[in-house]
């Protein structure tokens, strides 16, 4: 089953998550914990209800990310956070790049904050 447009997608579940990379300042570690987090603590027990034959694979996961570098997320790193469904990726310029205390030296003096929304549908009933 393809990938839904933006015009076919109508979110049923929208869940927000932050996530660190404390030294290092790697982007898809941030993005990845701030995925992490957003599904946590969520269950859709019901939403297999909505899915063609109850399969979770159907369901379509639409995840953003902002970051300060995004051309630095690895999209199928976050992506591989989530156990089901059809999963797509954008990363988006935003976060926070700031100093974490120490004295490490370039690349690893700064803290990197990334958020993410995570969108969950389910395919259109024409699909």
């Amino acid at each position: 089953m393809p990938h839904m447009t933006d015009d076919e997608f109508a979110p049923l579940f929208l869940e927000m998550g932050l996530g660190v990379d404390l030294v290092g300042e790697d982007m898809t570690k941030a993005a990845c914990r701030a995925a992490r987090e957003a599904i946590g603590r969520t269950s859709l027990p019901g939403i297999t209800r909505l899915l063609p034959d109850g399969d979770r694979q159907h369901m379509q996961v639409r995840v953003t990310v902002a970051v300060p570098r995004p051309q630095e997320v690895d999209r199928a790193a976050v992506a591989a956070e989530f156990p089901y469904g059809q999963v797509q990726v954008t990363a988006t310029p935003g976060g926070m790049r700031a100093p974490n205390g120490t004295d490490y030296g370039p690349g690893q003096d700064h803290l990197i904050i990334a958020v993410a929304v995570v969108a969950v549908g389910a395919p259109p009933e024409n699909a």
